[in-house]
């Protein structure tokens, strides 16, 4: 059967990265560090896909916009302390190869900045699998269009022929806004009930499942 996807496009963490614990455990320590009330776990789940700034300003509406910097900086603090301890949910590695050697093109689109990203990169060794990324401080962020479209731009695909992947509404949202299919994973930070509600094209509990599907229908 022919591929029906050239250009698959996924969320880092959460997704690939199992990092949904570590990034709500920075968002509330930094909190802590200024004396603010820290959001409850399912509140700082809900915000992981966004840029920074737009997650902190979301989980802590009542702090000034002056002080957002800062507390950006105390959760970059808190996470950097940890990330060098954060792996690849089991399964990413040789799903992201076999999807390779069927002739797919990957990218990444994630809500972490630049540095955050290829420091992740570097980490886990997988940057080489992807032919291009992009990142919230370099486009807009989820849930706007932007990053596909500037990936499949850059990459010479068309919106139906580009899948996205991805473990929150934000990144389901970005992709209807972009005029692609999704496939939703609920094993990362925004719980199934939420992401069937944007109504993907699939929903898959483990990376199991998702390299089935991807095995079945990509």
């Amino acid at each position: 059967m022919p591929a029906q996807f050239d250009l698959i496009v996924f969320d880092w963490d959460g997704t690939l990265l199992d990092s949904a614990a570590a990034i709500v455990h920075a968002m509330q320590r930094a909190c802590e560090d200024l004396d603010v009330a820290p959001p409850d776990d399912y509140t700082a789940r809900s915000v992981i896909g966004l840029g920074l700034i737009d997650a902190l300003a979301r989980v802590v509406p009542d702090l000034p916009s002056s002080r957002h910097q800062e507390l950006a900086g105390r959760y970059r603090y808190h996470y950097l302390a940890r990330d060098h301890e954060l792996v690849l949910f089991d399964g990413i590695r040789e799903m992201l190869v076999s999807l390779r050697s069927r002739g797919h093109t990957l990218a990444v689109a994630t809500g972490k900045n630049r540095i955050g990203l290829n420091r992740a990169l570097g980490h886990t060794g997988i940057g080489g699998l992807f032919a291009a990324t992009r990142c919230a401080d370099e486009s807009v962020s989820k849930p706007a269009p932007d990053m596909v479209l500037e990936l499949m731009d850059e990459l010479s695909f068309a919106p139906e022929r580009t899948l996205v992947i991805g473990d929150t509404t934000h990144d389901l949202l970005m992709a209807r806004h972009a005029g692609c299919d999704a496939v939703a994973v609920s094993y990362g930070a925004h719980p199934v009930h939420e992401l069937l509600s944007v109504a993907p094209r699939a929903h898959c509990a483990t990376v199991g499942e998702l390299d089935e599907w991807l095995a079945c229908h990509a």
